[in-house]
């Protein structure tokens, strides 16, 4: 039995307690048990006020960037209005009656007009709905740290689709977790895995709570010392340099490298097919340019500098072709790098 104490006395025991529900929410039916297959139960009626809600406005939050409900984290009074009731009350039914599929409910979202529409703003819209929460556009915003990673593997050629199994270690910081802990005597090393592990998707990265992956922290995931409904999203100069020279993006770099080489024997070919790899439309007449002229001047650079082109081509455990030439693949990889670090390429539009 659990008692109230008085003043937090163990020895002075007060009125007995008993399991229950906040009170602004309904009550637990007399039938159901109070144990955690109730409360199950009860989070899962569809009486339930909040549940489905909460989860649809989750999911809405990781298409769109934001929530119907603004604060993902407090529905209570102290959060935002929604900006459209109704739509959330409508979704929630329908999440409910699908069966609390998930799956369809992200396919409904995604098929419709609202999210299909183009991410452009003209500056009427600006003026009148900067935070787009009248829906007048569609969403743009910077991808999640983990999809960051992926996606460049993914472009690459690198990305192993695999599913399931154990966490895996991929590029780490030398060192890193023996100089961030504080313990004199401590030894646990962090010990890099081979092959494919090393292009298993982000879901899959082993996670230190004290020393999390430095590349992912850079782009504000988590460090799961505690709970967090809604990352933050942030823009700085260190996420520039984590894709430009992070032996994962590199190596990815150089992957879709070859894989431009491969694609036309001309650079303009080339560079459509890397462009459209990376953000999925091929580049106008300006893009062609300046692309074009960054080929050169890196080719120009490496043929006079062949230690500095081997250094690029030797960042990451793949394996390179060895019949492409090593200053031309050298320069299409620094313009892999460009591409990869588009904003195009790195955010949802």
């Amino acid at each position: 039995k659990t008692h109230l104490l008085f003043r937090g006395k163990y020895d002075k025991k007060r009125e007995e307690v008993t399991a229950g529900t906040p009170a602004f929410l309904p009550s637990m039916p007399n039938e159901t048990p109070m144990n955690r297959l109730g409360l199950a139960r009860w989070l899962g009626s569809k009486k339930h006020p909040l549940t489905a809600r909460v989860a649809v406005n989750r999911e809405w939050q990781r298409l769109f960037g934001i929530g119907i409900v603004k604060t993902t984290e407090e529905f209570g009074a102290q959060g935002d209005w929604p900006s459209h009731p109704k739509l959330l009350d409508w979704l929630a039914v329908h999440f409910m009656n699908s069966g609390w599929n998930t799956k369809a409910l992200l396919k409904f979202i995604v098929t419709s007009a609202t999210y299909r529409q183009s991410s452009s703003a003209t500056p009427e819209l600006l003026v009148r709905d900067q935070a787009n929460l009248l829906l007048a556009r569609g969403p743009r915003h910077r991808l999640d740290a983990e999809i960051v990673r992926d996606n460049a593997l993914a472009v690459s050629g690198l990305l192993v689709e695999k599913i399931g199994g154990p966490s895996v270690f991929p590029y780490h910081p030398k060192g890193l977790w023996q100089e961030l802990n504080n313990r004199p005597n401590y030894s646990r090393t962090y010990k890099q895995d081979k092959g494919e592990k090393l292009y298993r998707r982000s879901l899959y990265t082993y996670w230190k709570r004290t020393v999390p992956p430095p590349s992912m922290a850079t782009f504000d995931a988590p460090e799961r010392e505690f709970c967090l409904v809604r990352r933050s999203r942030t823009n700085t100069p260190l996420q520039a340099f984590v894709m430009l020279h992070d032996p994962q993006f590199v190596e990815a770099a150089r992957h879709l490298a070859e894989r431009m080489m491969s694609a036309s024997d001309n650079p303009d070919g080339c560079i459509e097919h890397g462009f459209r790899l990376a953000t999925s439309r091929l580049p106008n007449n300006k893009e062609k340019v300046v692309l074009h002229q960054l080929f050169r001047e890196r080719l120009l650079f490496y043929r006079k500098d062949k230690k500095a082109a081997k250094a690029v081509l030797s960042v990451g455990e793949s394996i390179r072709k060895v019949n492409l030439s090593e200053p031309e693949q050298a320069a299409w990889t620094t313009v892999a790098r460009a591409l990869l670090n588009l904003s195009e390429t790195i955010s949802k539009n």
